[in-house]
């Protein structure tokens, strides 16, 4: 209570400080042939205040002190130009630009795409709509760097340039997921790409304003549940779409409408859909028989989700609140369980066989989560904007084996970041404190990570000052990490000896560290839309409960998982989590990039060293229900792998490109791909189940009311492996869309049908942890229709 009380105080005191002068700043915004551009957006910097340009390009907008105007426009490179009370009369010109420019709100300094120092792609408008899928991963896999994790379509997350899992942060609205994704791939994240209005994709370390573990990027999930622009008028939109692959059918509508400073937001899904089809492919079962399939069972998803949000925005403050609920479904493909047949009779095999088909294993996932913002325009001398969100999250992820909870995750969690925006001199910045509490529990038969509590207090600092045409950007962050739990230790007993528990021993575990990060960077405009970006980064993160205290079976992924805190000594596992250190990773970009004229370009170079890199290593022994822990060699055939987290050096690196021609004002062809390559140091092995190689081209033309888009991906042979992986061969994917806009009037609406997989090709994600069981879906039909008011 006391810090907040010193919290309100601080900004109250700045609050009454605030200039009172107030004037109207009047242009012109035109393009490099001179000519007026209409619908140009003119923005405060710092501020939610903002007014398009009229048909003659003209504008006025009203300041209350020396500011910075955003000229922004599809298609042109944006402006910035700094103003005073006196200033009138402006000509403001735009030079066009091949690729959109689009405001990325993970950026924190209100940066572009374009002005971005680290390599950042973003998916919005139509181009988001036309690619979203049920998962974040299936959303975002086609851009250059990112691939997913594939436990069959409806459980599938991101992976930026070979890492993923606490690597990879997903937010919403800047705020953590909060769900239990990060445990198992199994684990479907709880953020809905069929509500959001963009998609932001940082690669590389963001860990400066997002936390420790995000060493390999952010995903940013962008929607306008809180209203941050006044709403003058009722709008709103409405889709419906069927998927043949899968027999899906989903439906999304949103409202939003405002009145004198005042907005209301409404935003719902529903999806529901059937085992996906697949090319014909053979699979080997328990008893080694190989049968045929065509489709790969349990993998159906009945989904729904609300969102409702208001807000009240004046010309300073800015204040609002959301409520979002999810529902959701689905099967979990290759879940199987282990059983003991021996000294069965034909008939009781065939019967549990039975049962196992009849009751297959799915998840029932629900959230509740509550986000805040309070925003405070000042400008005066120092302090442009003052920000804080908070957010509460209730999830909880329960798995139904034979009609009956089997296992319950659930993670509580609460988070607040408070930003203050300033200016310095020449400087221009942002200071911040982040805090966080995870609450996690597993109760149940894969409980295999006991409840935890995390807790992380940090303090933040991104700086960046111009230099004629170079800027460089300069960060740092420090931060307190501490998890508690509670071990429960038993040694596992041989034989026909069952376990007694009454010898178990429970252990309580707290442990804090240290992260300390910071970074450098610099973009260089050298002619107007060419530019070269570099960035050096340190960041280190602490182990996850996950990693550190992980001791139990995973069915999902048929393993038997150890983490980081034991030690195996004559097939017994002992917690003794001494001297556990933190990973260190050391990041270095290269970009270059061209966005004007018909030609442009983007290509990112990385190079990442990383010490103590956690990760999951075969031990060479077995977990057997009866016999505890012990050697492959000779073990029951229901035995399970045992994998143990372990830290040793690595070092990753690669390309990704990204590059695009207009051929004439109604066609464009693109060309992208991107290679990583990730392996342990001193010869140590490859990193495991690192995604192949791909490489793509796409065109784009448009006639009239019709667009159509034809694209290919080659995804390559993978052949760097773990000595417990297997090859996975290469494959090439084809597909299509093809949107018609209707002219209804004041309804926009547009008729759409995409064929994926055009040429049913069948192909294996190497990244999968069921990829020999979960093929790529085969042809599949998508057809639908939207409309806007």
């Amino acid at each position: 209570m006391t810090k907040l009380t010193l919290i309100s105080s601080a900004i109250f005191s700045v609050l009454c400080s605030q200039s009172a002068l107030a004037a109207t700043v009047t242009g012109k915004v035109m393009d490099d042939k001179n000519q007026p551009i209409k619908n140009a957006s003119i923005h405060v910097h710092g501020k939610n205040q903002s007014v398009k340009s009229n048909d003659l390009g003209e504008f006025a907008i009203d300041i209350d002190a020396n500011s910075q105007l955003h000229i922004s426009k599809d298609n042109y490179i944006d402006s910035r130009i700094a103003v005073t009370e006196s200033s009138n009369n402006l000509s403001v010109s735009l030079k066009p630009t091949s690729v959109e420019t689009v405001v990325v709100y993970a950026s924190a300094l209100h940066k572009n795409s374009l002005e971005m120092i680290s390599p950042v792609s973003v998916l919005s408008g139509d181009e988001l709509r036309n690619k979203s899928k049920p998962t974040l991963g299936e959303t975002l896999k086609g851009l250059p760097g990112v691939n997913a994790s594939y436990f069959g379509p409806v459980s599938s997350s991101p992976i930026i340039r070979g890492l993923d899992g606490p690597r990879v942060k997903i937010t919403q609205n800047g705020l953590d997921a909060s769900d239990a994704s990060r445990i198992g791939p199994d684990h479907a994240t709880s953020s809905d790409s069929l509500a959001a209005e963009q998609i932001e994709v940082l690669r590389g370390p963001s860990t400066l304003l997002y936390g420790s573990g995000a060493i390999g990027g952010v995903v940013n999930v962008v929607d306008n549940r809180i209203p941050t622009s006044n709403i003058d008028e009722l709008t709103g939109a409405a889709e419906y779409s069927h998927d043949t692959v899968s027999n899906s059918n989903t439906v999304a509508a949103k409202l939003e409408t405002g009145n004198e400073g005042f907005n209301f937001h409404f935003d719902g899904t529903k999806r529901s859909g059937d085992d996906y089809q697949t090319p014909t492919f053979t699979i080997a079962d328990d008893d080694g028989d190989v049968e045929t399939e065509s489709s790969v069972e349990n993998t159906f998803i009945d989904s729904e989700t609300l969102n409702f949000g208001t807000s009240y925005v004046g010309d300073h403050l800015t204040i609002g609140f959301s409520y979002g609920s999810i529902d959701t479904g689905y099967g979990i493909p290759g879940h199987e369980h282990h059983h003991d047949h021996e000294g069965e009779t034909e008939e009781e095999h065939a019967e549990h066989e039975d049962e196992a088909a009849e009751e297959p294993v799915y998840a029932h996932l629900e959230q509740d989560r509550w986000q805040g913002i309070v925003s405070y325009a000042l400008h005066n001398n120092w302090i442009e904007t003052i920000n804080l969100r908070v957010g509460y999250t209730d999830y909880s992820h329960s798995e139904i084996e034979d009609g009956e909870i089997g296992t319950t995750f659930k993670n509580k969690t609460t988070e607040a970041r408070l930003n203050v925006e300033h200016k310095f001199a020449d400087w221009h910045g942002m200071m911040g404190y982040h805090y966080s509490d995870s609450d996690y529990d597993a109760i149940g038969e894969e409980a295999f990570t006991p409840a935890s509590v995390t807790t992380t207090n940090a303090l933040y600092l991104l700086e960046e000052r111009e230099f004629g045409d170079v800027t460089i950007e300069l960060g740092a962050r420090v931060e307190d990490y501490k998890i508690e739990s509670q071990i429960t230790a038993h040694e596992h007993s041989h034989g026909e000896v069952e376990i007694d528990h009454s010898d178990e021993e429970t252990i309580g575990y707290n442990e804090s560290f240290t992260n300390l990060s910071a970074s450098a960077g610099a973009i260089w405009q050298y002619k107007p839309g060419h530019s070269i970006a570099t960035s050096i980064s340190h960041s280190e993160r602490a182990p996850l409960s996950a990693e550190l205290l992980s001791n139990g079976l995973h069915i999902a992924t048929g393993t038997y998982e150890l983490g980081l805190g034991y030690n195996i000594e004559d097939n017994e596992a002992h917690f003794e989590p001494e001297n556990i250190k933190q990973e260190t990773s050391t990041n270095l970009d290269l970009s270059f990039r061209r966005f004007s004229g018909d030609f442009g370009y983007t290509v990112n170079f990385f190079y990442n060293d990383i010490k103590n890199f956690y990760f999951q290593e075969n031990t060479g022994l077995v977990y057997d229900e009866e016999d505890g822990l012990e050697s492959a060699i000779g073990a029951h055939d229901d035995a399970v792998a045992v994998y143990q987290f372990t830290s040793k050096d690595a070092e990753l690196y690669g390309i990704e490109f990204d590059a695009h021609y207009q051929i004439t004002s109604s066609a464009m062809v693109k060309v992208f791909g991107d290679s990583t390559r990730a392996k342990l140091k001193d010869d140590e092995g490859n990193l495991p189940r690192i995604p192949a190689n791909k490489l793509g081209s796409e065109l784009q033309y448009d006639l009239g009311d019709l667009q159509l888009t034809l694209t290919g991906t080659h995804y390559f042979d993978q052949n760097d492996v773990t000595a417990f992986e297997t090859q996975t061969d290469g494959y090439t994917l084809f597909d299509a869309q093809a949107n018609y806009q209707l002219d209804l009037g004041a309804v926009d609406a547009q008729l759409y049908i995409n064929v994926d997989n055009i040429t049913d090709e069948l192909g294996f994600v190497h990244s999968s942890f069921i990829k020999d069981k979960a093929p790529l879906p085969g042809r599949n039909f998508r057809f639908g229709v939207r409309g806007y008011f």
